[in-house]
């Protein structure tokens, strides 16, 4: 029990499924209701997927675990109908600050650039995040949510998977043509399967201390602490939360015992120590822990999926794991989808360990680097680190060598069998595979933001400077797209307003400030491809039919 949350217990029912006299058979069964699991269940039913998502537990995680979301994190929850939610409650932060024994060595700025929708990070706790995914998937009528089901055994053979669920009522079993096993680090269904995730262990021992005091004392902002003089000269994180709960991360060292730093009588003295005698607080909550950088070699078995902590974990420095588990679940949902409605080859869903592992990869280099910058395993590392740290109070050059944990951003997926490669120069950081910038924009008269015009399917930017430019035939291959098997909806992008006689599946969007046209390196006539998940997979110059339509094809695997 938190002062400041009460956990919400959720009811076992009993399903029909167990009354069934043979296993009934769903499209896809998520194990596992931790953030992960959860998205994976409203991707899907909000995209007209039947789901059923099984957990072992009846309530939301304990303790703030997760903390940190990024733009990329809050850009996928608004598609998921929870972003708003999360960005109210949450903290919203952009500055980090880093230093060295007690003096400010430099800032950074997580989003540098103007004219976006979301922040570059939000923190808020993991409890909150998981509450407010369990009441949007209560909306959806393609979601069974089922609490106290424990999965234990799971079987694939003949195209099916069939999965054994012990419950306070007995076992039952049911079938799915798809699982995804979002069942975290310790997965029991990696287990199931025969598979492992390998990787590397690290002693280290960190203090998770949260505590509750006035805001007034510290701003919203990333602080790290180098050699503090409070802290013996390790390294000290803090991060303010929702509820004006503070978490404190205090580097211990391999050699602290657990059960003794876990104990109140001495978090507080080291906490008072750090924030010192007049600052009044509260410990909320506190945990020590350890941490492996490792990965499964592949994220899927036949009809078997993982996501999350369950594929691959990472240290917590850089706020790499649930900000990089939900950018699974946004590749996976709609190529599942796709396949399940026979509207793309069963090989699409290929692509999914082939893009996850190269980002699992980009996520557990970037952390291993952060750890062993923070925590130097010998002594020329150490003072490499602090030669590096004295060195970036006043020359730029130094800066991007302090690793204080590199923070989240998503991989750019340049490799993908899914793209379409440049015929053309384009001079801007939004290459296919690479995630859709964002920017201002008026859509039927009402302001906007691009990325929130996007739906879960495929969508065409192109970019249009005065009506004559948009000829009839354009306007017909536009709307053949939209009738597409698959669809691509198209949104014209333009600097001001045009008198338009539109196509069903085509739509007008105002660049209001030019920042979308800007950042895409847009001229009259260029078009972009994006993927449901919003990833660039194709772009070209002067719009072209038949060259989209191909690099359609190709972005579903055939």
């Amino acid at each position: 029990m938190l002062n400041t949350y009460t956990f919400q217990e959720f009811n076992y029912a009993r399903s029909t499924d167990q009354d069934a006299q043979i296993p009934v058979k769903h499209p896809v069964v998520v194990v596992g209701a931790g953030p992960m699991g959860l998205a994976a269940g409203i991707d899907l039913a909000q995209n007209n997927v039947p789901v059923i998502i099984l957990d072992d537990n009846n309530t939301v995680s304990v303790g703030s675990r997760a903390v940190c979301y990024a733009k990329r994190f809050l850009d996928i929850s608004d598609r998921l109908g929870v972003g708003q939610r999360l960005v109210d409650k949450g903290v919203t932060w952009n500055i980090g600050k880093v230093f060295l024994d007690e003096e400010q060595i430099y800032s950074f700025n997580m989003l540098p650039e103007e004219h976006h929708r979301r922040p570059g990070f939000i923190n808020l706790q993991q409890y909150y995040m998981e509450e407010y995914y369990v009441d949007r998937l209560s909306t959806l009528e393609n979601a069974d949510m089922r609490w106290k089901n424990k999965v234990v055994n799971v079987v694939e053979e003949n195209d099916v998977v069939t999965l054994t669920i012990a419950t306070p009522e007995g076992e039952y079993q049911i079938q799915a043509d798809y699982v995804i096993a979002c069942d975290g680090a310790n997965s029991k269904v990696r287990a199931m399967c025969g598979l492992e995730s390998k990787g590397q262990v690290f002693h280290d021992r960190f203090l998770i201390a949260d505590v509750v005091m006035d805001p007034k004392n510290f701003p919203p902002e990333r602080w790290f602490w180098f050699n503090p003089p409070f802290h013996d000269g390790q390294s000290t994180l803090l991060h303010r939360q929702a509820d004006n709960v503070w978490r404190i991360d205090f580097d211990l060292g391999w050699d602290a015992d657990p059960e003794q730093e876990k104990k109140a009588e001495n978090i507080i003295p080291r906490v008072r120590a750090f924030l010192g005698e007049d600052v009044e607080f509260e410990l909320e909550w506190a945990s020590v822990y350890t941490f492996t950088c490792r990965r499964m070699k592949e994220f899927r078995k036949g009809r078997i999926f993982f996501a999350g902590d369950a594929a691959h974990q990472v240290s917590p420095f850089g706020a790499r794991g649930a900000n990089s588990g939900i950018e699974d679940i946004d590749n996976l949902a709609w190529k599942i989808k796709l396949v399940l409605e026979k509207r793309a080859p069963a090989a699409l869903l290929d692509s999914y360990s082939t893009e996850r592992s190269f980002a699992a990869d980009e996520n557990i280099l970037n952390s291993t680097r952060s750890t062993d910058f923070i925590t130097p395993k010998s002594k020329i590392s150490r003072v490499f680190r602090d030669a590096v740290l004295k060195l970036a109070k006043n020359y730029n050059f130094a800066r991007p060598l302090v690793n204080s944990g590199r923070l989240s951003v998503p991989p750019i997926l340049t490799e993908s069998p899914l793209n379409t490669a440049d015929s053309s120069k384009f001079a801007c950081k939004v290459v296919p595979g690479a995630p859709c910038t964002d920017g201002p924009v008026v859509r039927n008269g009402q302001d906007d933001f691009l990325l929130t015009c996007l739906g879960n399917t495929f969508n065409g930017l192109l970019f249009v400077e005065k009506r004559q430019d948009l000829t009839s035939d354009t306007l017909q291959d536009l709307a053949t797209l939209a009738a597409e098997n698959v669809p691509v909806n198209t949104y014209i992008v333009a600097r001001h307003e045009m008198d338009l006689d539109l196509p069903e599946g085509v739509e007008l969007l105002i660049d209001k400030v030019g920042a979308v046209t800007e950042r895409l390196d847009a001229k009259s006539g260029t078009f972009y491809l994006l993927r449901p998940d919003q990833l660039v997979t194709a772009r070209m110059r002067q719009f072209d039919q038949q060259t989209v339509i191909a690099a359609l094809d190709k972005a579903l695997g055939k």
